[in-house]
Order: C-alpha cells, then sequence, then structure tokens
C-alpha cells in the first residue's frame, strides 16, 4: 500500500523541455502564475454604465416660464393685428387680394361671398358682359390683323390694338368695378358712375357693331358696313369680319339687358332718392 504522504503518480508536471537541465535540477517543479481576475462584464457592452444627466427642478420652472412668455407674446400680437384690422375696417379701407383669373390673378372678384344673393344673377351677367367685351375687342383685333394683310393698311390694324388695349382696362375701371362696389356696398353715387359710362359702353358696342366709314373707311372695327366693303377683296377676311360683327350684336344686346336689370334695382331698392339727395347736397356745397 502506498504512503500516506506519497505523491499523486497521475498528477502532471509543468516540465520545460528547453530548459537547461544544468542549470535548473530535475526535480524542481516550475508552475505559471495565475491570471489576475476580470471584472465581470468587461467584455460585455451591456454591463456598462452611462451617466444620463436630469434636469433638476429648477430647469423645469425655467422652461415653463419661458414658454408662458412666448404665449404671451403672440397673444399680444394677434390681439393688436385685430385691432389694426378694426381699425381698418372702421375707417372704409378694404384690403383685397387679388384671386382672379386664378392662374394669374390680377384683380380682386369674389361675386358668392361679397355681392347679396338677391343681386348675385345680375353681376354675373354683368361680369360676362365685360368678359364678352373682351372677346369683342380680341376677335376685333384678328380680323383686322387679316384685313391689314391683304389691304395693307397699317393704321387700321394700330387702331385694332388701341381698342384692344384701352377697351379691356378702361372697361373694368369705368363701369365694371363701380357697379361690383356699388352692389356690394350699396351705394347711390357708385351707381350714378356706374350709368354713365355703362352708357358710353353700350354705344360704343352699337357703334361698333355698325362701323360706319368715319374712320379710315370703318375698316378698324368689324360691323356689318366694314364686312360688306372688305368681301369684295377677300372673302375669308369678310367672313372674319361678319363673325365680329355677330360678336358686337350680342354684346350689344347684353348690354341693354344689363343697363335694364340694373337700372330696375336701382329704382326699386329706392337709391334713386338717395342719390338726388347727395346730388341736391353735392350742388349747395359748391354753391357755399
Amino acid at each position: 500500500m502506498a504512503g500516506r504522504y506519497d505523491p499523486n503518480p497521475f498528477e502532471e508536471e509543468d516540465v520545460n523541455p528547453f530548459a537547461n537541465s544544468r542549470a535548473v535540477p530535475p526535480a524542481s517543479n516550475t508552475r505559471l502564475s495565475p491570471l489576475p481576475h476580470e471584472r465581470a462584464g468587461f467584455y460585455n457592452d451591456r454591463g456598462a454604465t452611462v451617466d444620463i444627466p436630469l434636469d433638476s427642478s429648477s430647469d423645469w420652472r425655467k422652461k415653463e416660464k419661458e414658454l408662458h412668455a412666448k404665449e404671451a407674446e403672440l397673444r399680444r400680437r394677434e390681439q393688436e393685428l385685430k385691432t389694426r384690422e378694426d381699425v381698418v375696417a372702421r375707417a372704409g379701407i378694404v384690403i383685397e387680394e387679388k384671386n382672379w383669373p386664378p392662374f394669374f390673378p390680377i384683380i380682386h372678384h369674389d361675386i358668392a361671398n361679397e355681392i347679396p344673393v338677391h343681386g348675385q344673377r345680375m353681376q354675373y351677367v354683368a361680369f360676362a358682359s365685360f368678359l364678352g367685351l373682351t372677346g369683342c375687342l380680341f376677335w376685333n383685333f384678328i380680323a383686322v390683323t387679316a384685313a391689314w394683310i391683304k389691304v395693307s393698311n397699317v393704321k387700321i390694324w394700330l387702331l385694332a390694338i388701341i381698342y384692344l388695349i384701352s377697351g379691356c382696362p378702361g372697361a373694368y375701371v369705368l363701369w365694371y368695378r363701380p357697379l361690383y362696389n356699388a352692389m356690394r356696398t350699396d351705394s347711390a353715387l357708385k351707381f350714378g358712375w356706374f350709368f354713365i359710362f355703362y352708357a358710353l359702353h353700350l354705344a360704343f358696342c352699337i357703334f361698333s357693331a355698325v362701323a360706319p366709314p368715319i374712320i379710315f373707311k370703318g375698316k378698324s372695327l368689324t360691323g356689318i358696313l366694314a364686312a360688306v366693303d372688305v368681301i369684295g377683296d377677300s372673302v375669308i377676311v369678310g367672313i372674319f369680319y361678319f363673325i365680329g360683327f355677330g360678336f358686337f350684336c350680342i354684346e350689344s344686346l347684353l348690354s341693354l339687358w344689363v343697363l335694364q336689370q340694373v337700372y330696375m334695382y336701382f329704382r326699386g331698392s329706392g337709391k334713386a332718392a338717395d342719390m338726388r339727395r347727395e346730388g341736391a347736397r353735392g350742388a349747395m356745397r359748391a354753391a357755399i
């Protein structure tokens, strides 16, 4: 039986075969020093802690005060804007946003929201009359251009350009816009302004439909007399003139209907008496 303190025969000995046998005795037992213990989670990021700074209660209170101050400033500006709008409205100044035509707004036009319901139909027909005049003058320019090419008279072409350039803006400023404002504000003076210039518009449409040989033999306008005169030189140009004559006839009839309807509305609403009183006051002020 082996002794109690005999060495374990199965225990492995750490013997370096390259060690110098002379320097180290064969019986010596060399062991490696153990590695130091590593901290748990050293190779795992989940074990790392992250310091997240938390705002103190004073910081939250400071931010809350800033938000309240901004809210008060917005309310103050909103109140100032509302006050200015009220002052402008009381002064009678209307800020109008250009919204027509939709693809290139150049004028303000909103019959559905600004004109009373009982006058909207009449206003739409008046607007159709304005657009009809624009179409008549544009077709007149095309027909006169064709006549200029055939007849070689540049003066009638220049007159057609003048009619087109001055007629459309002039009609809007002189009679359509006054009617629009009169229907919106029930102003008797604006109704009177409309009647004066719309009567001139009607006279121009009738004159254009006839086209008497007064200015350059009347060929600057596509009337019936000019159409008869031109068709002898060119059938195509004559057809253009006859189409223009039809346009001016339709425009004349439509304008006559608008004038009648506006006058009936004007008399029925009692604005005629108001206009007479305002005219009498103006004459009295002028006399004084």
